[in-house]
C-alpha cells in the first residue's frame, strides 16, 4: 500500500516563511560545518573500486571513491541515489572535456567522505529486465546494496542523498530501514505532483508508460531535462559528455519512475522518516509545487529538519548544473551539523 499524504493541523507556510528557513539554515546550522583540512586543499588522491550486488536474477552496479590515506573507521559514507534520466556515474562522477570540477564523488571524497552510488536495475552497467524499474524497484535495489556497503566499510549507517525521483527512492527507503539512514538530502523532490507541470504532463502519458517498460534517450531528451524548466542555463559541454557518456548504455532507460509520478504519488510518508532530513527546493522546479513541499516539511517526524529554496537552481541542474557548488555546500553543512545538546 502506498503512504498517504500526511495531514498537519500547523498553519500554511508562506513565501515569506520559506526565505526566513533558508535564511535561518543559512545563517544558522549550517555554518558550523567542518573545516576543509589542508590535504583536501592540496587536491588528495582519490581511489575508486567498482563493485556488484546480486539481486534475484538482477546485477547491480556499484562504484565507491575515497581518500584511502585517511582511517576507513572515521570517514562517514555518503550514498548517492540517482533519479530517472541519468545514471549513477553521469548524475555524480562526470567528466567534461575541457572542463574541471563536475564530479561530486570527487568533491565529496576530498572533504573526506567514502562515497558511494549505484546503477539502479535497467540503468548504466545494472542488468536489463522487463520490468518498468519503477520506485519500488529502486528501494529493492537500496535493499540489496546497503549490505554490501556495509560489509565493505564496517558502518551499518549512511548519510543519503537523491536527486528528483532518486529522492523518492531514497525517502521511500528510509521510510522502511530508519536504522540505515543518519541524515536525509532530498532535493527536487516530488511529494504529490498536485499543480506541478511536469507531473501534469506525465499523467497525459500513463498508456504510453504503461504499454512500454522503457523511454526513447537521446541527445534531445538530454537536453530537454535542462531545459524544461528554463531554457538556455546548461553548459552545452556539460549536455554533450552527459549524452555522450548515457548514450554507450543504449538509447533507452526504465519509465516506471515516470508512471510512478504519473499515478502513485505520494510514496513518501513524510511522518514515517525518523531521521534529520533536508529537503532541497530549486528555484525552478516543474515537478513539484511548493505548496505540496510544504505539506511534507510540516509533516516531517524529526524536529530537526531543513527547507532549503536555491536561488537560480533549476531542477534538471543538480549536482551537475551551474549551482552543483553552491548545493554541495548546502549538503556538507546539513550532514557536518552538530547534534542538539541533550539538554
Amino acid at each position: 500500500m502506498k503512504p498517504q499524504a500526511s495531514k498537519s493541523s500547523e498553519r500554511g507556510l508562506g513565501r515569506r516563511d520559506l526565505f526566513r528557513i533558508s535564511s535561518v539554515v543559512a545563517a544558522g546550522a549550517f555554518t558550523q560545518s567542518f573545516a576543509v583540512s589542508p590535504a583536501v586543499a592540496q587536491e588528495p588522491r582519490i581511489d575508486s573500486e567498482e563493485h556488484w550486488v546480486t539481486k534475484g536474477t538482477a546485477k547491480l552496479y556499484l562504484f565507491r571513491k575515497r581518500q584511502p590515506a585517511r582511517n576507513p573507521a572515521g570517514q562517514p559514507v555518503l550514498f548517492l541515489v540517482h533519479g530517472s534520466t541519468f545514471s549513477s556515474r553521469g548524475s555524480f562522477d562526470l567528466v567534461v572535456p575541457g572542463r574541471t570540477g563536475y564530479s561530486a564523488m570527487d568533491h565529496f571524497a576530498g572533504l573526506g567522505y567514502d562515497v558511494w552510488t549505484m546503477d539502479h536495475e535497467g540503468y548504466g552497467r545494472s542488468s536489463r529486465t522487463a520490468g518498468h524499474a519503477g520506485i519500488q524497484t529502486g528501494v529493492d535495489d537500496l535493499k540489496a546494496a546497503l549490505p554490501l556497503v556495509e560489509q565493505v566499510t564496517g558502518k551499518s549507517s549512511v548519510f543519503m542523498y537523491g536527486g528528483s525521483s532518486g529522492a523518492i527512492r531514497a525517502g521511500a527507503y528510509a521510510m522502511i530501514e530508519p536504522k540505515r539512514v543518519e541524515r536525509l538530502v532530498l532535493s527536487a523532490f516530488t511529494y504529490t505532483g498536485v499543480n506541478a507541470p511536469e507531473i501534469e504532463r506525465r499523467r497525459k502519458q500513463v498508456d504510453f508508460y504503461k504499454a512500454n517498460p522503457r523511454r526513447p534517450l537521446g541527445v534531445s531528451q538530454v537536453q530537454s531535462v535542462f531545459d524544461r524548466d528554463v531554457a538556455g542555463k546548461a553548459d552545452p559541454a556539460l549536455v554533450k559528455a552527459l549524452a555522450d557518456y548515457e548514450l554507450k548504455f543504449g538509447d533507452s532507460v526504465p519509465s516506471g519512475t515516470y508512471l510512478d509520478m504519473a499515478i502513485n504519488l505520494p510514496m513518501v510518508d513524510p511522518a514515517r522518516l525518523q531521521c534529520p532530513v533536508c529537503l532541497v527546493r530549486p528555484e525552478h522546479d516543474g515537478n513539484a509545487s511548493e505548496e505540496e513541499l510544504f505539506q511534507f516539511f510540516r509533516a516531517l517526524a524529526s524536529k530537526d529538519k531543513y527547507f532549503v529554496l536555491v536561488q537560480g537552481m533549476t531542477h534538471g541542474g543538480g549536482m551537475i548544473g551551474s549551482h552543483r557548488q553552491r548545493l554541495w555546500h548546502i549538503i556538507h553543512s546539513f550532514l557536518t551539523c552538530p547534534p542538539a545538546p541533550s539538554a
